[in-house]
């Protein structure tokens, strides 16, 4: 019985060695976790899955160029489903993200919701390794304009599309990943809508905030040339 008890031993003592040198899978895991304490829950043993490493969304690959930024956002928002809530375009020394209607921020609030917060930290994290290969960030308020037949009194729309992007620019900021004076915020209020105001669809549409960082080497970029590549032209509206 004492070698048989040593021979299982060291069975079990192999069969933990190769589990930890292999590829983790999780269905695997919860069997190794199930035959080894038959009354673990479904429940701990996905929690045991996760902590022993499952990749997080929130982890950002190493990013060392540009072009990297644009993609690392891209597969971010693809893979939290956020594309209905975030859009991100990049062209030709520029990325472009735009966070639509509330998800940074509550109605005709500028307090950054936790949501929000959590995919600037995600971008700032992108940042980081690049800051010196960026010229720019400008950080863009919109807003909507309530009654399709009477603009937004002026001091409520500006005041408000200027902190919101002040906000953003403040929380980037005190992450001390890139040197302030590439910080720009812009409040435009209702001026630069990319839907008419007449439907409430299309209102959704122009309550965002809009963040353009162009590279270091890179011409001036403009809102206007942006938009023009996008295909958007927001003066007939």
């Amino acid at each position: 019985m004492i070698t048989y008890s040593d021979m299982v031993t060291l069975l079990l003592c192999f069969f933990v060695l190769m589990c930890a040198t292999s590829t983790l899978d999780k269905n695997k895991w919860q069997m190794l976790v199930k035959s080894l304490n038959p009354n673990a829950s479904a429940s701990s043993q996905e929690e045991e899955t996760e902590t022993a490493g499952a990749n997080s969304p929130d982890v950002v690959a190493e990013v060392s160029t540009f072009d990297q930024l644009y993609l690392q956002m891209k597969e971010y928002v693809d893979a939290n489903n956020m594309s209905a809530d975030v859009e991100v375009r990049g062209g030709d020394g520029y990325a472009f993200i735009i966070f639509k209607n509330n998800i940074l921020f509550d109605g005709d609030k500028y307090n950054l919701k936790p949501d929000g917060a959590r995919i600037i930290d995600f971008l700032c994290s992108g940042i980081k390794p690049i800051g010196d290969h960026i010229r720019e960030m400008k950080i863009l308020g919109h807003t909507n304009q309530a009654d399709p037949n009477q603009p937004n009194e002026a001091r409520g729309d500006r005041f408000l599309a200027s902190n919101r992007a002040t906000e953003v620019l403040v929380y980037i900021q005190e992450k001390n990943i890139i040197d302030p004076k590439k910080l720009v915020a812009i409040g435009y209020g209702q001026f630069y809508p990319v839907a008419p105001f007449v439907l409430e669809e299309d209102r959704l549409q122009n309550r965002r905030v809009e963040i353009l960082i162009t590279e270091a080497d890179s011409a001036d970029i403009s809102l206007e040339m942006v938009y023009s590549e996008m295909g958007r032209d927001n003066s007939a509206i």
